[in-house]
């Protein structure tokens, strides 16, 4: 024997004692999320080999997991084989077999305004958990991709780097996997990590980024998730009014940081519970395993204090079933409680998901059998229970957590909402989103009046933006060969965004298209040909562009920098007292406005102050949005070189001027110090809204 063979050999034997029996292919994908599954089959199209690994055993991710009631945004950009995917569930569905408890022509849901079921398009947007995951492995199955399952990357030492690229990826186990290319589809971003890449966790302060809707969003109440929705204040206090007695459960005594300042914590994770009130197929809600119902004594004070929305988020799916998200101050969100999971061991993140689901099946327990919720709630929370034949080998209990946001890259490009609002092109598109800026609350606290807030809650239309190839790249001197789906490179508020499943499919396709391309070229991601990238993806049926018409599907938003004069957003207007945040109007400027919930008249007042190119006569205009419950006596002050002139508006009125302000007269302003406008609810006979404040030379 030579000694070139024994020394194969003992490498050889090396190798297998040490448990890194390599696996070698063209792709390594880490993660069995959806975008995983889709990168895999995309690069068995491009005729790459590839793999999936990871800690999934099931596959699918959130797609899978319970999120049924699809978050699309605009449908007409979704393409590739994201749609597929969705064309594939319409099939499954056009098979008697898959209606058990339900006659097809009962189900008329509707997701996104527009049917579940579009037969025209041959696609559907809701379904049912199992159904998903059946057509998860039948993609995997067709195109003959290998899924090793349960499998964790060593973080510590799994990843051995060569000139700039991964070589090799080790898990726990000892199984090792060799590749030309790898892409990161976890939730989590263990792979990135691993890798040297940089990356961020948490809310980025406003300066940042130059962006409005960042950082600590105290005075801001979206959707009715908060405590502004409930018809009487809640006390945070053991003993009610007395600060000394300690605080309830659930509530923080911190703190909460000023507006627009960054800060390390997490919007809320929860799990999409998918529940059915058909008897046949119904495992009735029984006490958790160490409940304790001091857990929920905020939730009992909240049906005290009137709230009655309890299941307003129990969205239908087929089979007499739901996906049950998030919907009330103290809901299926565990705020506060996942601050830690992104850095967190496996160990400890094991115990985050478990406090998570023990909250929840609590949440519900309380529900069914706590004297303080009303009778009527109880009783049909009583008819719901865990479907039979769903997650049959977890207890019935999604297996993946909604992790909403992670890490996120700090890449070759990074994602902010002045690309998702089109106030800044954005380079090389890759695919598009289009779902409004969506975050949930990060933290409850106690105001300084004594009362409980929930903070973080934000929701931003936005049109359909393009989603940058940069944001999916590391910086290239950090890394080569690797390409990132789900944590992408992106501010916390423009992730917001872009974390929805169906774009996650999108950018899986579009990396694993890119990842074949470099391999092509034998040269790195960072360097892959844009031209020919975008004619793949193309060809391949992906939407890299769309131009949306001026009103469409009656939404209509103005951007102040395509307006003429010197416009000021309500977003920078200076404001004192109660002001609340609505994207509810068909119209607006740019994120939306803002009223003062027709309440504590005198006390809510806004301040619209900008510098002019230069003294002289300006028109003044005031934007609003017009409905019938508005006031028709709203004070605006012009405050102008003379002195001061107030207008009353009538906001019952459509406002004249390109549909969004109204003119209040000419003034002179001078050159020395902001022109000023006040608005404030004094005295006014119902809403009163602010949207903005423009100024035009004349």
């Amino acid at each position: 024997m030579t000694v070139a063979r024994c020394l194969i050999c003992l490498g050889l034997v090396s190798v297998i004692l040490s448990g890194r029996a390599h696996e070698s292919y063209d792709l390594v994908v880490y993660g069995g999320t959806s975008a995983g599954v889709i990168s895999a089959v995309q690069a068995k199209r491009m005729g790459k080999t590839a793999v999936i690994v990871g800690p999934d055993r099931h596959l699918g991710g959130l797609t899978s997991g319970g999120l049924g009631w699809t978050d699309t945004g605009n449908k007409a950009v979704i393409g590739g084989l994201a749609r597929d995917f969705y064309h594939r569930i319409w099939k499954e569905y056009q098979k008697d077999t898959r209606w058990s408890f339900q006659d097809r022509s009962e189900y008329g849901g509707k997701g996104q305004g527009t049917p579940a079921i579009d037969g025209k398009n041959r696609t559907m947007w809701i379904f049912e958990p199992r159904v998903a995951e059946k057509v998860f492995e039948d993609y995997v199955s067709d195109y003959d991709i290998p899924v090793y399952r349960d499998e964790w990357l060593d973080r510590e030492n799994g990843v051995t780097l060569s000139g700039g690229k991964i070589a090799t990826i080790t898990m726990l186990s000892g199984k090792t996997f060799q590749g030309k290319m790898f892409i990161d589809a976890t939730y989590e971003g263990d792979l990135m990590a691993a890798s040297g890449v940089d990356y961020h966790v948490g809310r980025e302060g406003r300066e940042v980024y130059g962006e409005d809707w960042n950082g600590v969003q105290t005075t801001v109440l979206h959707h009715r998730h908060h405590f502004g929705a409930v018809p009487n204040p809640v006390n945070p206090y053991i003993v009610p009014g007395d600060p000394n007695s300690g605080v309830i459960p659930r509530v923080s005594d911190q703190h909460p940081g000023v507006r627009h300042e960054g800060d390390s914590k997490l919007q809320a994770y929860c799990y999409r519970m998918c529940l059915t009130d058909d008897p046949r197929n119904r495992i009735p809600f029984s006490e958790p395993e160490g409940y304790d119902p001091r857990q929920y004594e905020l939730l009992g004070r909240i049906y005290q204090a009137g709230w009655r929305e309890t299941f307003d988020k129990f969205d239908p799916i087929p089979n007499h079933k739901t996906d049950t998200n998030n919907h009330g101050p103290m809901s299926t969100d565990n705020i506060g409680f996942n601050y830690d999971y992104p850095e967190a061991s496996y160990e400890r993140r094991r115990e985050i998901l478990k406090e998570h689901e023990s909250y929840q099946k609590g949440w519900l327990w309380f529900h069914c059998s706590d004297p303080r919720v009303p009778k009527d709630i109880q009783a049909k929370m009583n008819s719901w229970g865990l479907p039979k034949d769903e997650f049959v080998d977890n207890g019935h209990w999604p297996h993946q957590i909604y992790v909403r946001e992670a890490r996120r890259m700090r890449g070759h490009y990074v994602m902010t909402e002045n690309e998702l609002l089109q106030r800044r092109k954005t380079p090389e598109s890759v695919g598009m989103g289009s779902y409004t800026i969506d975050s949930h609350n990060t933290q409850r606290y106690i105001t300084p009046e004594g009362y409980v807030q929930n903070e973080g809650d934000i929701g931003v239309k936005c049109p359909p933006y393009k989603i940058a190839y940069g944001a999916l790249l590391p910086k290239k001197a950090q890394c080569e060969n690797l390409l990132v789906t789900i944590c992408v490179s992106s501010s916390h508020i423009a992730f917001g965004s872009i974390r929805m499943e169906p774009v996650f499919m999108i950018l899986g396709q579009s990396a694993a298209t890119a990842a074949s391309l470099a391999m092509d070229a034998k040269g790195a991601v960072q360097d892959v040909s844009y031209e020919s990238l975008s004619a793949q993806l193309l060809k391949d049926g992906q939407i890299l562009e769309y131009e949306v018409p001026f009103k469409e599907g009656g939404l209509r938003i103005l951007y102040p920098g395509k307006l003429d004069g010197v416009v000021v957003d309500d977003e920078r207007a200076e404001l004192t007292g109660y002001w609340k945040s609505s994207t509810a109007s068909n119209s607006y400027l740019s994120y939306g406005y803002k009223h003062d919930n027709n309440q504590a008249k005198g006390d809510a007042g806004a301040a619209f102050k900008t510098p002019l190119p230069k003294a002289g006569m300006y028109a003044v205009q005031f934007a609003y949005t017009a409905n019938s419950n508005r006031a028709t006596n709203v004070p605006v002050t012009i405050h102008h070189m003379k002195g001061k002139t107030t207008r009353f508006v009538n906001e019952r009125i459509t406002p004249p001027v390109d549909g969004a302000f109204i003119d209040l007269g000419v003034f002179q302003f001078a050159a020395d110090g902001p022109a000023i406008v006040t608005v404030n609810n004094a005295n006014t006979d119902g809403f009163v809204v602010i949207d903005g404040m423009r100024f035009i030379e004349k």
